[in-house]
This record gives structure tokens, sequence and C-alpha cells, in this order.
């Protein structure tokens, strides 16, 4: 009989869980509260009463579950230590011994980004390939670096913080993390806004994204796809500084795919031409040629690649 496992994505405000087969196949996804309060305290006692739930409601027991993947946000060394994670309100602790003391079962953790990035190359946008590199274009920029199936994660686990990546070293304005010239000032959802008024306010030209009080970066994409020129000379900016990022960890991990997420993702193939008509100037030139693709999971990527990343630390 096949076994199941558990998928767990952590977020500041829910987290979600799937029930899977040992194969991948995805059973059951459910959502409860993140309660953050008292510094977050009652996080693992709450997943935990909802998989020992889950399993009772399902009939089974420990020796039918091959254990519980979870992905949070922040840096996870690789003994399970959770370095920190502020939207939840943890300090350092180790969240694979607490799981396992909790549930009785075996626990893998990793970087929600990271293990969004797995979910995707296993059964999603990447589905097949052997190497990706999975970005989330959102309020900021993420990402997460799959190599023969692995997480690259790094020595303190911010290994594919790609939004954090400097590409203008002279820029005076500061990205959220407080560092300058960031990708995620110019890739991000907020970073294609900031473009956005950069241009407008550059000259009086007519455009329909012109006038709003609250501009999104939705609308400068459907200006964009209606043929406005502003709106084309922002999205054009960003495509080349995300193909730009791109073409340098191209060079440092040769991946076969790039699969592109977030919320931005839902501009679609035409986002994607942005990117493509810029990806591969100046690079060596085996490197000029990649695959891309959106992403196919949206917010359930995170619990396929939190099931995956406890399968993969089972071999």
């Amino acid at each position: 009989m096949s076994k199941y496992l558990f998928g767990i994505d952590l977020g500041g405000t829910t987290t979600k869980c799937g029930l899977f087969t040992e194969n991948g196949e995805l059973l059951e996804k459910w959502e409860i509260p993140t309660e953050t309060a008292d510094k977050g305290v009652n996080i693992p006692t709450d997943i935990a009463e909802t998989v020992l739930s889950k399993m009772a409601q399902i009939g089974a027991h420990n020796e039918d579950v091959l254990g519980i993947g979870m992905g949070l946000p922040g840096p996870v060394y690789a003994d399970g230590t959770v370095g920190s994670a502020p939207n939840l309100g943890w300090g350092r602790f180790n969240i694979v011994e607490t799981m396992t003391a909790l549930t009785g079962l075996h626990v893998a953790a990793g970087n929600d980004a990271n293990t969004a990035a797995l979910g995707e190359f296993w059964k999603g946008g990447g589905k097949g390939s052997k190497s990706a590199v999975f970005v989330t274009l959102g309020t900021g920029v993420g990402g997460g670096i799959v190599i023969d199936g692995k997480v690259v994660s790094g020595a303190i686990g911010c290994g594919g913080e790609i939004g954090h990546m400097v590409i203008e070293p002279d820029e005076t304005e500061s990205c959220g993390c407080g560092g300058h010239g960031h990708l995620e000032q110019y890739a991000s959802a907020t970073g294609v806004v900031r473009l956005a008024k950069k241009e407008l306010e550059a000259s009086d030209e007519e455009s329909e994204i012109r006038g709003g009080e609250n501009l999104t970066a939705k609308q400068v994409w459907t200006a964009a796809k209606n043929g406005d020129p502003l709106a084309l000379r922002v999205v054009d900016s960003f495509g080349r500084y995300l193909a730009y990022a791109l073409g340098n960890i191209a060079s440092i991990v040769d991946p076969e795919i790039f699969i592109i997420g977030g919320g931005m993702s839902n501009a679609g193939e035409f986002l994607l031409d942005q990117v493509k008509k810029h990806y591969g100037k100046n690079l060596f030139f085996p490197l000029r040629e990649k695959k891309f693709a959106l992403a196919e999971f949206g917010n359930d990527a995170g619990i396929f690649g939190a099931a995956k990343l406890l399968l993969t630390s089972l071999e």
C-alpha cells in the first residue's frame, strides 16, 4: 500500500497543508490560521494537531506516513535550525526536532521560496527537467535554484535570493532590505510601478496609466498589452533588468529552464517575451539559448515542494 506524506507551506497569515501519496499525488489540501501571537509559540503545536487529526480521519498510523515536509519564511540550516523567521515571531530554534517530538514523524524543513522552486521543478512548469531556476515576481522578487533534483540552499539558507542581486550599483534609492540597486527594485510588482512613475515624471506624454491615484503593476501590463508606448518602455526595462540577472545566474549554475511565477506572471507569455528578447545578450554563447516557462501551481507550489523536500530527505 502506498504511504502518505504531508507538505506544509507556512506563511505569516495562513499555513497551507497538503496530504500526498509517496508518488506525489495530492489527495487533499486545506489551510489553518498561522497564530503569530506570543512569538509564534503555538505554531508548531497547531501544525502537529492538524497533521495528527488528518491521520486519524483517514485511519493512518505513524508507520503509514513517510513524514512531514515544511517550507517556512526564513533561512533554515541543514540540521533543521531556523535562523530567524520574523514574520512568524520566531528566533533561532530547531523546527525539525520540535515537530518530530510533537508528531513522532520524520520531518524535513527548508526556506519557503526554495521549496516552492522544488515544487514547480518536480511537478509544475519544470516537470521533466534536471535543473531549474524558479523566479517569483510579486511584491518582491524571490527565487530558488534546483540542480539534479536538489535545492541549492547555501551555507545559511540564503541560496536563491536572486531578488537582492545587485544590478545597478549606482542606484541611490533603497531596496526594502536597505541595500541599493537590487533586482527587486526593478523586476518586482512594486519595481514596475516605480519604473512607471519615473517614466511618467520624465515627460508629459499621454498614457492610459497617467492620472490614476493608486497605480498598480497590473495596470502597467494591461496598458503595455494595449500598445501604450510609455507602458511598453516600462515593461521593456523590466525585461532587460530581469534578463541580465538571469544571464548572470546562468553563467554560474547553467540551468535547463527558467520558471517564472508569482502574481506578475499572470501577464503570461507577454511577460516572458519581454525577458526573452533581452536574454542572452553579451552572454557566453553556449548559454544564450534557454527554456522559459510559466509556473503552473500558483499558491500550491509550496506544499508540493515541501512534499518533495521530505522525499529527498529520505533518499
